[in-house]
């Protein structure tokens, strides 16, 4: 008779979720997700498969839980309101632990895009989420006349996505938050023209 996991399958994976986060995919063992998920290393094989897998679908619950925050941005706010609240939302995650861990998809874009074409798809299609997001709300304030009839929507999200990104890289160094602070309110100023 098969052994019934005792386990919260969610709750462990959020967990070696935060630890790719933390440490990256190259530097995370299987030995450290067995410890910090709490489970022994048979059940994370039958579970989630090789850490390679675990990995992947730990970038989909990320990527899932980073949409449910965009369109609940989006139902709450509109137009350029949007754009500063997302980056100010951003501002305040980055700063509101010691040792900033970023965005786990800007990470695991730096660290394996260039080699691992499953991790390099996932990201590239939360980017474009997160291009969708932007150009979403800025057809709105185009609408709302908040920006210049020749304002170029698809060039401004992909601007947005690309600073978001950014962000992320050079808040993992622990700048002071004046650092932060000055990249986005250079960033909203393309909101001005």
């Amino acid at each position: 008779m098969a052994r019934h996991k005792e386990f919260d399958k969610e709750e462990v994976l959020q967990k070696a979720m935060d630890l790719f986060w933390e440490k990256g995919y190259e530097a995370t063992s299987v030995q450290d997700l067995v410890k910090h998920m709490g489970i022994n290393r048979g059940s994370l094989y039958d579970t989630f498969g090789d850490k390679h897998s675990l990995f992947l679908t730990a970038l989909d619950c990320y990527s899932s839980d980073f949409d449910k925050q965009l369109k609940a941005l989006v139902a709450e706010r509109k137009g350029t309101e949007a754009i500063r609240h997302f980056f100010r939302d951003r501002l305040q995650a980055f700063t509101s632990t010691k040792g900033c861990k970023g965005c786990l998809m800007t990470n695991s874009t730096v660290e394996l895009g260039p080699h691992d074409p499953e991790a390099a798809a996932k990201v590239t299609a939360n980017l474009l989420r997160l291009e969708h997001f932007f150009h979403q709300v800025l057809v709105q304030a185009k609408k709302q006349c908040e920006l210049s009839p020749k304002a170029d929507i698809r060039a401004l999200a992909r601007f947005f996505a690309n600073s978001a990104m950014g962000l992320s890289v050079v808040a993992k160094t622990s700048p002071p938050l004046e650092v932060l602070e000055d990249i986005v309110g250079v960033t909203l100023t393309v909101l001005e023209n």
